[in-house]
């Protein structure tokens, strides 16, 4: 994904801008002979539009950067937040990071001075990683859309185990590496006269066509089906009926659980698909011989184009924070240096693994082991009769049934006021 230097006159070409998967603008089928380096050109921009430019590109990326390291902060340094889900929102998070922090801006300067200034190693990273990362973040973002599936639409079936979820992400990466290999296999850097270009030199016209189409089709439109079809069959369940399997008296509170959770990743999906698209549609144009490089703000509709699509990886802690509040007492604790963030009690319980917690209706006492939905309930006032003696207490606990040498009295009430989950391979963090 490299820029084209739009200062060029190009003669005898078939078209001035290369879809997704060759390079984000540089002309094609281009010789040396045919091209001319104007001393004024229609694409010299005033400082102070590019001053804006700058400042918008260089907020944005500031923003992508640093809020998606906190989010891997905050799921990687809080026990309670490493869940399935969790562990795909880490690899979201650091593929965003990556292609703000070593593309983004490297492109932007591309795209300004018409210029390749960094290298000919550089060139085939530049090319090869921003494919790398935008079908590690879309395929993450597929594999929490078919864990969501599995586990509302069939909860009882075991969730895949932290070593799974590691397997899946490396399998996801490993794939994106090989999709975008040629990429780096046919990237170099031509010296011309007065410039030197970064740009993609294809053995054939058909390969190239037929490379962009696979890109275009496995990094935007087969994901967005796949999640498109996984959520809206999710959606029907959780908004529309009741969900298998649960029977527990805490169903509404899950059920509440689960719909925030599936709302935040339809918020992500969503916002990915709005940013990217008018990308995608830009290169649909050209690809079609429209001589949009005529166009006279042609330059100032490319960089919104692209400010748009890579301004999708500054969104996601954005959203998460807004919408899920273990991740708002996590930003909340990254900033407490800050005079006007307030860190509650309640905020730092969000983040830990809380093993003994007081119910509001009544003395009962719920000890929940975090990992399994096992429950065992004490009655508060076993230790505050004083009519009840030890021998009586000790015989009252060998007549009950126990798990764990834990008595298990009063059923009814358990099941009211217990965080009880009708999955025996799933807890309730899993939701919220």
């Amino acid at each position: 994904m490299t820029s084209t230097p739009l200062n060029v006159t190009v003669e005898d070409t078939d078209g001035l801008f290369s879809p997704l998967g060759e390079g984000m603008l540089w002309p094609k089928n281009v010789s040396h002979s045919n091209i001319t380096y104007p001393v004024s050109h229609k694409f010299v921009q005033p400082p102070w539009r590019i001053a804006l430019w700058s400042l918008a590109y260089g907020s944005m990326v500031a923003v992508a950067v640093f809020g998606n390291i906190i989010v891997i902060w905050i799921i990687l340094a809080h026990k309670r937040m490493r869940t399935v889900t969790n562990y795909f929102l880490v690899s979201l998070a650091f593929s965003d990071a990556s292609m703000a922090a070593f593309n983004t801006l490297v492109n932007f300067i591309y795209a300004l001075h018409n210029e390749w200034y960094f290298g000919e190693a550089y060139c085939r990273f530049h090319n090869f990683f921003p494919i790398t990362a935008i079908f590690a973040s879309i395929y993450s973002m597929s594999a929490i859309a078919v864990d969501r599936y599995m586990a509302i639409i069939d909860p009882l079936k075991p969730r895949l185990s932290a070593t799974s979820t590691k397997v899946v992400i490396g399998s996801i990466w490993i794939f994106a590496f090989l999709l975008a290999f040629p990429q780096c296999l046919y990237s170099k850097t031509k010296v011309m006269p007065s410039r030197t270009l970064c740009l993609l030199a294809w053995p054939g016209q058909e390969k190239k066509i037929t490379y962009q189409i696979i890109v275009v089709l496995l990094v935007y439109f087969f994901p967005l089906l796949v999640m498109a079809i996984t959520y809206t069959i999710v959606g029907i369940t959780l908004w529309g009926g009741e969900i298998p399997g649960d029977t527990s008296d805490k169903y509404h509170e899950q059920l509440r659980a689960k719909r925030k959770v599936v709302k935040m990743m339809i918020v992500v999906v969503v916002t990915f698909a709005i940013c990217w698209l008018p990308y995608h549609i830009f290169f649909i144009v050209t690809a079609l011989d429209i001589k949009v490089d005529r166009w006279k703000y042609i330059q100032q509709i490319y960089l919104a184009i692209f400010w748009l699509a890579m301004s999708s990886t500054m969104y996601n802690p954005i959203i998460y924070c807004c919408l899920n509040k273990r991740f708002r007492a996590g930003f909340k604790r990254a900033f407490r240096w800050c005079p006007f963030i307030q860190v509650s009690s309640y905020d730092e319980l969000e983040l830990k693994t809380t093993r003994f917690n007081p119910t509001r209706q009544s003395s009962l006492y719920t000890v929940s082991r975090m990992d399994s939905s096992m429950t065992v309930v004490f009655d508060a006032s076993d230790t505050e009769n004083p009519k009840m003696t030890h021998s009586n207490k000790k015989k009252a606990a060998t007549n009950e049934p126990s798990v764990n040498g834990c008595s298990l009295r009063n059923s009814k009430t358990s099941s009211k006021n217990s965080s009880y989950i009708s999955s025996p391979y799933t807890s309730a963090d899993d939701y919220s």
